[in-house]
């Protein structure tokens, strides 16, 4: 396997430049992940990296070699899509062979490889059935064996799993899963699906207009984001963010009106500040009214089984996402308060700019 350096990468549609500058590192073997909103340039990031889209600028080198100019055939890459892009008259044999044909490869070599393939990825009863007989996940196996049976440098998945239900995206996360932990194989995949990113990732790109917001790994991304926009797009539910205001003396902020002490917090504060303060739902505990940081009426609740999640409104345009206990009752309309569980657990963000504020 290759490793993949992306050096200053831009792309533009005439005057109008859609990436700016990315400049990624990814490792022989690393599995990373380009995550993001729709429309902010993953997709476009992946097709220039396996050739399909021109590089406006910078260098893109694939095992130490500058491939900015080659076709993709020569890139030694293999490419998975969104809508499977099997051919309908061929059956699954067939489909996982035609590439290998295409390059003149020897029948009995085709063959060993098309069978390895199939073992891995469980298909070896379905190798004389055509696409249309095959579900969803079926078929998305076959688009993942026509990839393996190349033996390319790198694997690149374009949003593999979104045609499928939501049973079927657990198993196949999975499967491609343990298909990296098997083959080791380099390999870069967008999603827009920020727990796909969490679960397969070594590291994950989050990606916002064209730009990298942060790059690290799942956790490091998830106990501290750079910016307002990581916060609020990794984690499910999202973390809560509310403006506020820190106080000259330090040690307390004005939040929604009421004076928050922020016990043993350190704070960059010099003088009153506009900030957004951020806190996830499991760091959020109930707690008597006079000690409360929030206190509203619980707007809904999502009793999910393994986990219960209610929504207080506190008087933000956004409600306020608290993780209780999976077995507490709680009624629509009851009064809630709650506070921070460790002043730790706060993220300070600048109003202005959405950085992350060093503490």
């Amino acid at each position: 396997m290759a490793g993949i350096a992306l050096k200053k990468i831009q792309k533009s549609y005439g005057a109008l430049r859609v990436i700016h500058d990315i400049d990624i590192e990814i490792e022989s073997g690393e599995f990373l992940v380009l995550v993001g909103p729709s429309g902010c340039g993953k997709s476009t990031l992946l097709r220039m990296i396996a050739g399909l889209e021109e590089i406006s600028g910078g260098e893109l080198d694939i095992g130490g070699r500058t491939v900015n100019l080659l076709p993709p055939a020569e890139r030694n890459i293999a490419m998975v899509f969104q809508d499977y892009a099997l051919y309908p008259h061929m059956s699954v044999r067939e489909n996982m062979s035609f590439g290998l044909k295409m390059r003149g490869g020897e029948q009995p070599d085709i063959d060993n490889r098309v069978n390895q393939a199939a073992d891995i990825l469980k298909i070896q009863d379905y190798l004389d059935r055509r696409p249309a007989q095959l579900s969803g996940g079926q078929r998305q196996r076959v688009a993942m064996g026509r990839a393996i049976v190349r033996e390319p440098a790198a694997f690149l998945f374009d949003e593999p799993l979104s045609n499928l239900d939501a049973a079927l995206r657990v198993e196949m996360r999975l499967e491609i899963a343990k298909l990296h932990r098997r083959m080791k194989a380099t390999t870069v995949y967008v999603t827009h699906d920020q727990v796909e990113a969490m679960t397969l990732a070594d590291r994950i790109v989050v990606m916002n207009g064209g730009v990298v917001e942060q790059v690290g790994k799942p956790l490091d991304l998830y106990h501290k984001p750079s910016s307002l926009f990581v916060a609020r797009f990794i984690g499910s539910p999202t973390m809560n963010t509310i403006p506020a205001k820190l106080s000259r003396s330090g040690g307390e902020a004005r939040v929604l009106g009421r004076t928050v002490k922020l016990d043993g917090l350190e704070l960059p504060c010099h003088g009153a500040e506009d900030i957004v303060l951020g806190i996830r739902p499991e760091d959020l505990t109930q707690c008597p009214a006079e000690q409360a940081w929030f206190s509203g009426e619980l707007m809904v609740a999502e009793k999910l089984g393994s986990q219960t999640y209610g929504y207080i409104e506190v008087g933000h345009t956004r409600m306020l996402a608290v993780e209780f206990p999976r077995d507490q009752e709680m009624s629509v309309g009851d009064v809630m308060h709650v506070r921070g569980s460790t002043t730790s657990a706060l993220h300070l963000f600048d109003a202005g700019s959405g950085k992350r504020l060093s503490m």
